[in-house]
């Protein structure tokens, strides 16, 4: 059984195996949202990646792309969440 502790762990997991990122950070809004009922028990996350799998694709699509990556654990583990998704290039500001 998955444990709230377990959660960004897992979603790193997750993220890695579809993105291999350069750069991953995970951070857990959880305990800004107490009390959130409609959330069930699942996280509130914020996920920053910077990966080449984004190359070439516009924003909603890299969207898609990492809730596609994490639909297994939605909505159990998963409330919301926030996504930076950038290439390498954008990040050193070489993109064009």
């Amino acid at each position: 059984m998955t444990t709230i502790s377990d959660r960004p762990a897992l979603i790193e997991q997750q993220l890695r195996a579809q993105f291999a990122p350069q750069q991953i950070e995970i951070i857990d809004d959880s305990a800004h949202h107490a009390g959130h009922a409609s959330a069930g028990g699942a996280g509130h996350f914020r996920v920053r990646l910077i990966s080449e799998a984004f190359a070439g694709k516009r924003l909603l699509e890299r969207h898609r792309m990492v809730y596609a990556a994490l639909d297994s654990l939605m909505p159990e583990h998963i409330h919301a969440l926030s996504i930076e998704a950038k290439t390498p290039d954008e990040v050193s500001g070489t993109a064009n």
